[in-house]
């Protein structure tokens, strides 16, 4: 039990940043979910079994427009493709790791990924329920929001209007915060630029799997000055 309370208590005060995102954008979820005529039970549902926030706005108009399983197969992996540089980046964090190991994996969302890639768990705390504590505050901050979100959208009228952009505003200040955090920003620039070109290559709606190859092909070529710092 002291080993599980040293690691929540040392997660705790490293997710109070991704608790105030969660929260405000699980609300916007929340309402526009109840917008479309899904409750605070389907809510909690898909925050407790999806839990992938942007996947999550994008299920809404699949819901809304009826449910297609190769489309929503395909519009969740495209989606969701950058998971698969994530969980290449947490091999080493993981290794070893056994008991919690299938959650973290679960669990494994753009904010948890930010604080997990970027921290090591204090002296004397325990890796594995470091990182699990991490991982499942994180995920009860978006279902308290999103669960909030379908009480209040299913009781007060609100202009969902411009909602929807929320977790993209949220991407681009964690993207901001870890331009200015990290001394190499080669990882960012081919992330950029990658995207970029295939944007102008591909168009605005085939682009996304594209600019995952081309960020995989980049990054497997540059591990050398990926993996070295900058000097000060």
């Amino acid at each position: 039990m002291d080993t599980k309370r040293r690691a929540l208590r040392a997660a705790f005060p490293l997710t109070i940043p991704v608790m105030t995102g969660y929260l405000v954008l699980g609300t916007a979820y929340g309402i526009l979910l109840a917008d479309k005529g899904y409750g605070a039970v389907w809510a909690l549902l898909t925050s407790l079994l999806i839990f992938a926030g942007s996947m999550q706005f994008v299920s809404i108009g699949l819901l809304a427009a009826g449910f297609h399983p190769l489309y929503a197969c395909a519009m969740t992996l495209m989606v969701n493709a950058r998971h698969l540089f994530y969980g290449i980046a947490m091999l080493g964090r993981y290794r070893g790791i056994k008991k919690v190991k299938p959650y973290l994996i679960f669990g494994l969302t753009d904010e948890t990924f930010s604080i997990v890639c970027t921290t090591d768990p204090p002296e004397g705390v325990d890796r594995g329920w470091f990182y699990f504590f991490v991982t499942l505050l994180d995920q009860l901050y978006w279902v308290a929001g999103s669960v909030l979100g379908g009480l209040v959208g299913g009781l007060l009228p609100f202009d969902t209007t411009g909602m929807d952009f929320a977790l993209t505003a949220l991407f681009v200040v964690i993207f901001a915060g870890q331009w200015q955090e990290r001394r190499n920003r080669l990882p960012a620039l081919i992330g950029v630029g990658g995207s970029v070109l295939c944007r102008m290559l591909f168009g605005a709606d085939s682009f996304v799997l594209p600019a995952m190859a081309c960020i995989l092909l980049l990054v497997t070529l540059l591990q050398k000055p990926l993996a070295r710092e900058e000097l000060p």
